[in-house]
């Protein structure tokens, strides 16, 4: 009876070691995230400025050198690859904006969600900017679907302090559009609660 009261004892202690063992802390998952992130610039030959570059470079990145700026206050790394037509976005206005995406989970290395080649359910997003705080909610689409919420992520906002939101008037002029690393604490639900971080494609223009 004792050896079996003791070997119960000691298959518990086993589960509890291995189930404390398995735990990771907050702080373990931020490691890993940024790990994730310094090993996909590598592999992906990204090649990293800051912002004062960028701000002398005319608020501009090289597609030609893969080039990202690193924008210290939200964390984002962000490639503009169009700037679009139109003018920024206004100041203490809603605006209605159209969004095709591509998104990338980092941490797992494979794509996630996606509109990019749907060419008639774009995402669509009010957004409003005051100063450099911008605020928007989805109204619908996929992410809104996907992830239960209609908050933008704020690393999707980040953009529209430096591109222009209008549409195409003409063959050869083309909408916005920008690649970006958006770590949790500015993702979408979903990579919030799980600590990764997504890679995305998107392109924005204004609605009608």
């Amino acid at each position: 009876m004792k050896k079996t009261i003791f070997s119960l004892f000691a298959i518990i202690a086993l589960f509890a070691f291995t189930s404390c063992d398995d735990y990771e802390t907050y702080g373990e998952k931020k490691e890993k995230e940024r790990e994730a992130i310094a090993a996909y610039i590598a592999d992906n030959n990204i090649k990293v400025i800051d912002e004062a570059t960028f701000v002398a470079n005319g608020e501009k990145t090289s597609v030609a050198d893969n080039e990202y700026v690193y924008l210290d206050k939200s964390g984002v790394y962000m490639q503009i690859e169009r700037k679009g037509p139109g003018e920024k976005l206004e100041e203490n206005k809603q605006v209605n904006i159209l969004c095709r995406f591509f998104e990338y989970n980092i941490n797992e290395g494979y794509e996630q969600l996606a509109n990019m080649y749907s060419a008639n359910y774009p995402e669509k997003f009010t957004v409003m900017r005051t100063g450099s705080t911008l605020t928007g909610s989805f109204t619908q689409g996929y992410m809104q679907n996907a992830y239960n919420s209609t908050s933008v992520p704020e690393g999707w906002l980040v953009p529209l302090l430096y591109i222009n939101i209008g549409r195409q008037t003409s063959a050869d002029e083309e909408i916005a559009k920008v690649k970006l690393i958006v770590p949790h604490s500015k993702g979408q639900a979903y990579a919030q609660q799980s600590v990764y971080a997504c890679h995305y494609i998107i392109t924005y223009q204004r609605e009608r």
